[in-house]
């Protein structure tokens, strides 16, 4: 991708681009060539270090503070991206998302709406604030998970049910926003070695368990993930819409 720069004078947005996968995702459309927006919530240290990386790389990346589950934050956002690129946008990667696990009994109230805002309802305002400003042609891609489709352990009840949230909008999504050529992709990612699920069993409890029913018989990388979701912004990814795809080494075959 970075040899390609197929994406030069593309703007992208991603959402909750500080760390883990969003900031791979990050790296890999900037290298690519497209302007990369990266959002934030909280981690504004990490945020401003992903785009010093990405500058010293020779890519371009900018900073933009908000919450996303937040109505009027999300308004807020969308304006600074009308005074500074015109409001135009290429490609929303939506991918700001919370994992809290708890079992159903124990689960409270507050954990499940945050769930819910962050991991879905953040998806319908960031997209439907970006519908006047993405260009016909553009691209849709959210994040969910495998967890969506399959639950492997207990406790992730409420995490599930909000991916599987995000699998539906997109679907809907795709045959909505056809007619402007706009596509729209779920990516799903499996166990990823990041720092809210990291592969070492020292840190994470169900890191072998995990490890053990993936048929490779490891965690992913957020490259891997971040490889996918640059290839589906491309112009050669155009025919690919309402599709959901797993990168999950094989956890859901």
């Amino acid at each position: 991708m970075a040899e390609q720069r197929v994406l030069s004078g593309k703007v992208a947005l991603v959402t909750g681009a500080s760390r883990g996968i969003g900031a791979a995702i990050a790296t890999h459309l900037a290298q690519a060539g497209a302007t990369v927006l990266i959002n934030y919530a909280r981690s504004e240290a990490a945020a401003h270090a992903l785009a010093e990386k990405i500058q010293q790389g020779g890519g371009r990346a900018h900073l933009l503070q908000g919450d996303v589950s937040d109505a009027k934050q999300v308004d807020a956002l969308f304006q600074k991206i009308d005074a500074a690129y015109g409001g135009k946008l290429d490609v929303l990667v939506n991918n700001a998302g919370i994992y809290l696990p708890g079992p159903l009994a124990e689960f409270s109230e507050a954990d499940f709406d945050r769930t819910f805002d962050l991991n879905v309802k953040s998806l319908f305002l960031v997209t439907k604030s970006a519908l006047g400003r993405l260009v016909d042609g553009g691209r849709v891609i959210n994040i969910g998970s495998v967890v969506g489709e399959s639950v492997p352990f207990a406790g992730g009840s409420v995490y599930a049910a909000s991916k599987f949230a995000v699998a539906g909008l997109t679907r809907g999504w795709a045959r909505e926003l056809a007619p402007r050529k706009i596509t729209v992709n779920d990516v799903q990612p499996g166990p990823i070695d990041t720092d809210m699920n990291p592969a070492d069993a020292a840190k994470n409890p169900v890191a072998d368990f995990l490890r053990g029913v993936v048929p490779l018989g490891r965690y992913g990388t957020a490259d891997e993930v971040a490889a996918l979701v640059a290839f589906l912004a491309t112009p050669q990814a155009g025919f690919i819409s309402g599709a959901t795809i797993n990168v999950d080494g094989g956890l859901l075959a």
